[in-house]
């Protein structure tokens, strides 16, 4: 085919035409939303006296999102849908935000807050945040605090709002401002091997993650430290280079802002001060009072009172994978105040709900743990038959439990489960307070993958790091010298198994997803599991009459998270469930989660909307 040929020519017009219009689309869309985000048609209305109790201290929340897109398909970002289900169910409980003015009273003057105050915070600054979140704040009447870094003013990202975008955002009155610091980077750094890298910034940071473990610190929070841990720099040269990071952030603020902001969030916080070694923790302390009112100091929990000091507060980070009942669970127990548990719609009645909470979204049923335990639901009502076939897709965290339970008796304290923990496929007999493991093997096995060696996972680590170092090196030199160290790593061999290395045994990420599909089918003594469609277990369970069938989400204590280290909450997600009598031909089944009739439709059509979205927002 030649370029003149008539046909490809109209060919190669239609598509550019269409991809014009979607273009076209595209920017009007980002017009609207822009014209949407700094013109308001309502002002926020704050909380009346009258909303307050004057002879109960209730303290107040504070929740910071990391950042809002359209989708939510990353794993920091959360979805504007599901943004609006978590802060439309705060709403609904009772909920109204607050101000840092409103704080600084409460802790200066003793003026009491409303019995459910939410202090709402969005981190990094990133325009999308705005555009996403700013509707659902003006919709529900709530108040946000942009988090931003002075040091994005200077650099044409546009990811990032620029001061006068944030100036915008203030006059709405439905945001203001607070600061993450002046910028993020990381020092002390080393690998999971014990590697010493030194100081990352965030690109390298998100290149080089999957590399890491938990050894690492912010750039203000220690003294730069060589591969021994001892210091590389003087107390003096220490102080100089935290007071760079601090005068930086108040010039350029108000330079760009007319002012600094009140609000601070010390990263990497946790400490029980302002730093891990007690000159840094005074140094920081000494700026932090001098230019801030407030400073959120710890994270992992939501709740504050006057007990704790307006330099010390702490605040959770709810994750986009989070459902709202693993939100209103965090808040439950965090408070110690009851709520009320969103469950979805009316097919809920067809499950009692033994421990936990239990919400159906679309096809699937969400069951959500209760901190550091299990959430259990049964089906209502005996199935009569002791022999089933169950299909079932598990998308719940891969850190955690997600099990069907079968032939238990009525409280479920002895049955078969059977499904995904750790990684591993397993099938266990449960009788009362004991469990007995019939089969358990690792998932990447049953997909035939072949284990690997520490000595070969250490130098995949090593590669990694020399990529991200070369990719993002000061200069020509360095990449050089980055290239040449990774062409002599890539011509190493690493041991094998085979050859008598140690098998290599991954940590399971707390933020990673699962998406598996099980088939279960029991057949008197016989059980046989397919995994994504392919056989992966046949066990002898004996003979039992029990018939009742519930699921299971288990929290694991070896659970942690970087990002937010007290999540003590874990979320089973069992999406388009069957049950079937064993046998049965006529496929109509004993239970589905599964929608009918129109609603299905409207499912179908709108997860086949968002996918051509997604794909075009992703490649446009």
């Amino acid at each position: 085919m030649i370029l003149g040929d008539e046909s490809f020519t109209k060919h190669k017009n239609r598509v550019k035409r269409i991809r014009t219009f979607f273009e076209i689309l595209a920017v009007i869309a980002a017009l609207v939303s822009l014209y949407l985000l700094f013109f308001h048609v309502k002002t926020y209305r704050p909380f009346k006296d009258s909303d307050v109790s004057h002879t109960t201290d209730t303290g107040f929340i504070a929740l910071s999102y990391f950042g809002v897109d359209r989708i939510g398909d990353t794993s920091t970002l959360i979805g504007k849908k599901q943004l609006r289900e978590h802060l439309e169910a705060l709403k609904d409980e009772g909920y109204v935000t607050i101000t840092h003015d409103d704080i600084l009273k409460y802790y200066k003057e003793g003026k009491p807050l409303p019995p459910k105050s939410l202090y709402l915070m969005f981190e990094d600054g990133r325009r999308d945040t705005a555009l996403f979140a700013d509707e659902i704040l003006e919709d529900l009447n709530f108040k946000g605090v942009m988090m931003t870094y002075p040091e994005k003013f200077n650099h044409e990202d546009t990811k990032f709002l620029r001061p006068i975008e944030l100036k915008d955002m203030e006059d709405s009155s439905y945001w203001e401002m607070g600061t993450n610091g002046y910028r993020l980077e990381y020092i002390n750094v080393f690998d999971r091997y014990h590697h010493f890298i030194g100081e990352i910034d965030p690109l390298k940071y998100a290149m080089m993650q999957k590399s890491l473990g938990r050894d690492y610190n912010h750039y203000l929070m220690d003294f730069i430290r060589d591969k021994d841990r001892i210091p590389v720099e003087t107390v003096d040269h220490m102080k100089r280079r935290i007071a760079y990071d601090y005068r930086e952030l108040r010039d350029i603020y108000s330079d760009k802002l007319g002012y600094v902001p009140p609000v601070y969030v010390l990263m990497h916080s946790n400490t029980g001060h302002f730093g891990n070694a007690p000159s840094v923790s005074a140094e920081n302390e000494k700026w932090i009072r001098s230019l801030f009112e407030m400073n959120f100091n710890r994270e992992g929990y939501c709740f504050n009172q006057r007990n704790s000091s307006l330099y010390d507060l702490t605040r959770m980070q709810p994750q986009p994978y989070w459902p709202v009942n693993h939100l209103l669970m965090r808040i439950k127990y965090d408070t110690n105040r009851d709520l009320r548990f969103k469950t979805g719609d009316d097919r809920i009645r067809s499950w009692d709900i033994l421990k936990g909470a239990a919400q159906f979204k679309g096809e699937s049923l969400i069951v959500t743990s209760i901190p550091e335990k299990a959430g259990i639901v049964k089906l209502k009502g005996n199935t009569g038959r002791s022999d089933v076939d169950v299909h079932v897709r598990l998308e719940g965290n891969s850190f955690g439990d997600q099990k069907v339970l079968l032939r238990g008796n009525k409280d479920l304290t002895r049955c078969l489960a059977v499904g995904i923990s750790q990684g591993k496929l397993e099938v266990e007999e449960v009788e009362e307070s004991s469990t007995k493991k019939l089969f358990s093997e690792k998932l990447s096995v049953l997909d035939g993958q072949p284990p690997i060696s520490v000595e070969e996972d250490e130098h995949n680590v090593r590669v990694n790091e020399l990529e991200t170092l070369a990719r993002y090196a000061d200069s020509t030199a360095m990449a050089n010298e980055y290239m040449s160290r990774l062409a002599r790593v890539k011509q190493e061999k690493p041991k094998t198994i085979e050859e008598g290395g140690k098998p290599y045994e991954p940590v399971e990420s707390f933020h990673a997803r699962l998406d598996r599909t099980l088939d279960i089918s029991l057949d008197g003594s016989s059980l046989t599991v397919l995994l994504d469609g392919k056989e992966a277990a046949r066990v002898d369970v004996g003979h039992s009459e029990d018939t009742d069938i519930g699921l299971f989400a288990g929290w694991d204590s070896r659970a942690f998270s970087q990002r937010n280290l007290a999540d003590d909450v874990y979320d089973g997600v069992f999406e388009k469930l069957v049950i079937t009598s064993h046998g049965q031909t006529d496929g109509t089944p004993l239970y589905t989660t599964e929608l009918k009739g129109f609603e299905k439709w409207k499912f179908v059509i709108n997860q086949k909307w968002e996918s051509v979205l997604g794909w075009f927002l992703r490649h446009f």
